[in-house]
């Protein structure tokens, strides 16, 4: 048995909790491309298109709020895979001792301890989800006010900057873009000022 948990789950939950705006970001795309085609798709009406992009998770991870969230995640994760290595630990001993002792012992006893086994690494399989589930959550109850406080940012940074729209970058969404509008580090900067 290997204990197999989402250290820092930010990568999957915030993916999780991203997948709506991905798919935002895409229709948006589309509709401003087929707006421009319909318009005539002049260049007056592409000049006056400014477009930004943000990573996400890199903006989460860089603000004090998001540094502060992850290091509570990981001492929580880190207290869950003591608690479970123990418990994996106890296991692999008693199915040591059980292959050891099983010759030995009369076909009720060995059912009885075989029956003991299993039932100790049911309990440790419900234990390691419950265990995922529960840092899942913990990640979720963290990460959202940071996201909520971003999108505030986001819009004011945009009302200010001009920008037409401003994406998302994943690999669903935005595959390239000129460095020049990458805005992660604006955002960042303003939601440092706000958390003051």
């Amino acid at each position: 048995m290997d204990i197999k948990m989402n250290a820092m789950g930010y990568n999957e939950g915030v993916r999780t909790m991203n997948m709506k705006r991905i798919l935002q970001a895409s229709i948006l795309r589309t509709v401003l491309v087929a707006g421009l085609l319909a318009g005539g798709g002049s260049v007056a009406q592409a000049a006056d298109v400014k477009i930004g992009y943000i990573d996400i998770q890199k903006a989460i991870q860089e603000t004090s709020t998001g540094k502060k969230a992850k290091k509570e995640l990981e001492k929580e994760f880190n207290a869950k895979k003591e608690e479970l290595g123990k418990r994996e630990a106890n296991i692999k001993k008693m199915q040591e001792d059980f292959e050891k002792k099983k010759s030995v012992l009369a076909e009720e006893a060995k059912q009885a301890k075989a029956a003991e086994l299993q039932g100790e690494m049911m309990k440790y399989r419900d234990l390691l989800g419950q265990s995922q589930l529960n840092i899942q959550k913990k990640e979720q109850e963290l990460t959202k006010p940071i996201l909520d406080k971003l999108q505030e940012v986001i819009d004011k940074v945009a009302k200010d900057g001009g920008y037409t729209m401003i994406l998302e970058k994943s690999e669903q969404s935005v595959i390239w873009a000129k460095k020049e509008i990458d805005l992660t580090d604006t955002v960042v900067k303003a939601f440092e000022k706000t958390a003051k």
